[in-house]
């Protein structure tokens, strides 16, 4: 159980934050703040926010429970990924090209770039797949609370026994809410920010706690443990594992490319910076921003499976099971098994800042979220029906509304939905009704101007079609496999599936991307006409916005600056700060090389491996971890003062609303192309006046 130190410990910074949140209220008069935060968002405020969103809570629950199973050999082989990663952040692919469009959600892109049925079409699309993905968030996160904090399971209120999780729901998602409406993305911005700088400085406190509790002898023992086949320390040692395995890693190698942006929850994150190079650097601060989190995340694992395993807790991990056998449903007891390991195994005032810290990212994530989702469904499905223009007032009432009915879609989507998949396969299956073909058309729209509106529509179908598939097959499994069976009665494979649809989420993702990229190339090469103006959508040239006039200039195609994607506004610090990333990202990403190497020549023995984790996972990032908390607090601190002081004489632009006029349409018909082109490239140049009161670069 929680004491009443822990209690406080979680309630004194909640209340700072909600005050912070009311008092945001005031500077929000227009979309712009509702949507972006009025684009004013320094590197470290967005960094520092964004990294919190990432401490969801359902985030980690999913992390957990795929630690339980695989330990340190899904993250071995998923440094097969760091040159891809690399490139995504020290270039800024799709995300620089994407700031410079000045869309405010991805289905407002869509329209610019192809047309607005296809942003009608993918808008509904996008929001139906968060929709349902969100909806098992509010049930696994309330659970979490529950367990982690001893609570019972049920409440009797007037004769009636209320399930706790549902009461938890209800509480958090109004808090959710109250950080959301008051002042839509630019409160969230701040209030996610703030929650990231506190949880740096809880970060260290309790990794400290745990290297005081745990040694590493333990850990090592109880990592061991796990039978051949299914190592938790050797990555060559997995043959016997399912479902995370290196066929896991290497999909969501396709796909961390594939979907660079595509997934939206969040979205704001991708356009409330000061401009793109901003939103650049923010994206490579996050490496050395997260370490402190990776070394807490990765150590409350590795002790909570000792805690499990190792017979020097034996009496105190009996506890676990007694509370597991009161959980009927054996998914609810894969994902909470960690929760309330950790529980029992914290001290007191160590365990309210655990608490602390997920209701911080809770929060954070939800409320980025709700916005995500309620924003999309009024941005990219209500307003490019209506022929009406609204009054930023009127917007942004519309916009709260919204919000409100994601939060109740949630709450009850959790009371009523029976989960059978592991989190993460349920995030692969429900992401890829939209991501299955949302890769193609945004990389294709950004990057080729022979992409055609006609295969932006054959990506999305098929890539979704694939997707609701898969999940139907996998809730109708159970009817479906006795027909099959009679079908085919000497099917191995069909045979042996009797509990669950054979093919995972992972798998079904990988197939929607495949189709989808086939048929946007080949119908774009059959359908394209004309090529697409660039120029105009990205801003540039004779288009360009003077607020975000950046221009990317390398010296030579193959310079050392190309690689890792310094251009002429970065500054001294800036190219550091790059180099530094890259740098560091490779020299492991060598390690990774030559290691994988001598283990194929000769295996290293367990104790080696034990030994490279204890290095590689905790002792070499909490030194880092310990400078960048001083480094990130600083930045972040200086970023808020700088935004609050912005606010003063910021303007609201009440036309930067998200809609798109006709000079920013992508598709006309073939007759009325060259008739307007010259009129709407004048629309455009005339639009292309600084906005009054927004800071430049």
């Amino acid at each position: 159980m929680m004491s009443w130190i822990d209690w406080m410990i979680v309630a004194v910074p909640l209340v700072v934050i909600a005050i912070v949140a009311f008092r945001t209220q005031k500077h929000v008069n227009g979309v712009a703040e509702f949507m972006a935060g009025g684009r004013l968002g320094g590197r470290y405020l967005v960094c520092n926010a964004r990294g919190e969103m990432g401490m969801a809570v359902i985030g980690i629950v999913a992390a957990y429970e795929l630690f339980y199973v695989a330990g340190f050999t899904i993250t071995w082989w998923s440094l097969m990924t760091v040159p891809l990663g690399l490139f995504i952040a020290l270039t800024g692919y799709i995300f620089y090209r994407y700031r410079e469009t000045r869309a405010m959600t991805l289905a407002q892109f869509f329209e610019i770039r192809y047309n607005r049925s296809f942003r009608l079409f993918a808008g509904s699309l996008g929001f139906l797949s968060g929709l349902i993905n969100y909806g098992i968030f509010p049930a696994v996160s309330a659970r979490f609370f529950v367990y982690f904090c001893g609570l019972p399971q049920d409440v009797h209120i007037l004769n009636f026994a209320v399930p706790t999780f549902a009461i938890i729901m209800a509480i958090y998602l109004t808090l959710a809410l109250v950080m959301t409406l008051t002042g839509g993305q630019l409160t969230v911005m701040i209030t996610d920010c703030i929650e990231g700088l506190l949880a740096l400085v809880m970060f260290i406190v309790i990794i400290v706690a745990l290297l005081i509790i745990f040694d590493w002898s333990q850990i090592q023992e109880a990592m061991s443990m796990a039978p051949a086949g299914k190592s938790m320390l050797n990555p060559f040692d997995i043959s016997q594992a399912k479902d995370f395995n290196i066929w896991y890693v290497l999909i969501g190698l396709v796909g961390a490319v594939y979907g660079v942006m595509a997934w939206q929850g969040g979205h704001a994150f991708n356009s409330c910076a000061k401009n793109a190079h901003e939103a650049k650097m923010g994206a490579i601060l996050g490496t050395w921003r997260n370490a402190s989190k990776g070394v807490m995340v990765t150590l409350l694992a590795v002790c909570a499976v000792t805690f499990l395993k190792h017979p020097d807790f034996a009496v105190q991990s009996a506890h676990v099971q007694d509370v597991l056998d009161k959980i009927s449903d054996p998914q609810i007891q894969n994902q909470m098994r960690m929760p309330i390991a950790i529980n029992l195994m914290l001290p007191i005032a160590i365990k309210g800042m655990l608490c602390s810290i997920m209701l911080f990212g809770l929060l954070a994530c939800d409320s980025s979220y709700l916005h995500s989702w309620g924003s999309i469904f009024i941005q990219d499905i209500i307003l490019p029906l209506r022929k009406k223009a609204l009054t930023p007032k009127q917007h942004i009432n519309l916009l709260r509304w919204a919000i409100v009915g994601v939060a109740l879609f949630g709450f009850f989507f959790s009371l009523l939905f029976r989960q059978t998949e592991y989190i993460l396969m349920f995030f692969a299956l429900t992401g890829a009704i939209f991501l299955g073909g949302a890769g193609s058309v945004i990389a294709g729209g950004l990057y080729w101007k022979k992409g055609t509106t006609a295969g932006a529509w054959a990506a999305m179908i098929s890539g979704s079609g694939l997707a609701v598939g898969g999940i139907l097959l996998q809730q109708c499994w159970k009817t479906i496999h006795p027909w099959l069976l009679q079908l085919f009665p000497n099917n191995q494979a069909i045979a042996d599936s009797a509990a669950k649809f054979p093919i995972n989420g992972q798998i079904m993702y990988f197939l929607a991307m495949v189709t989808s990229i086939a048929l946007y190339v080949i119908v774009s090469l059959l359908t394209c006409k004309k090529d697409f103006n660039m120029e105009r959508m990205l801003h540039r040239g004779k288009y360009a916005v003077a607020d975000d006039k950046v221009k990317i200039e390398f010296e030579k195609r193959w310079s050392w600056s190309s690689i890792i994607g310094i251009d002429e506004h970065f500054t001294k610090s800036d190219k550091v700060i790059s180099t530094s990333v890259f740098s560091w990202s490779m020299l492991w990403w060598i390690v990774f090389i030559v290691v994988t190497v001598w283990n194929l020549a000769s295996p290293w023995p367990l104790s080696w491996w034990a030994t490279y984790w204890h290095y590689y996972a905790i002792i070499i990032p909490l030194v880092i971890g310990i400078a960048t908390t001083v480094w990130f607090l600083w930045g972040g601190i200086i970023d808020l003062h700088e935004l609050y002081v912005n606010l003063k004489t910021y303007k609201s632009d009440a036309t930067d609303d998200g809609t798109v006029t006709l000079a920013e349409e992508r598709v006309l018909p073939d007759n009325l192309i060259n008739a307007v082109e010259e009129e709407a490239e004048k629309n455009i140049i005339d639009k292309t006046k600084p906005d009054t009161g927004k800071p430049s670069n």
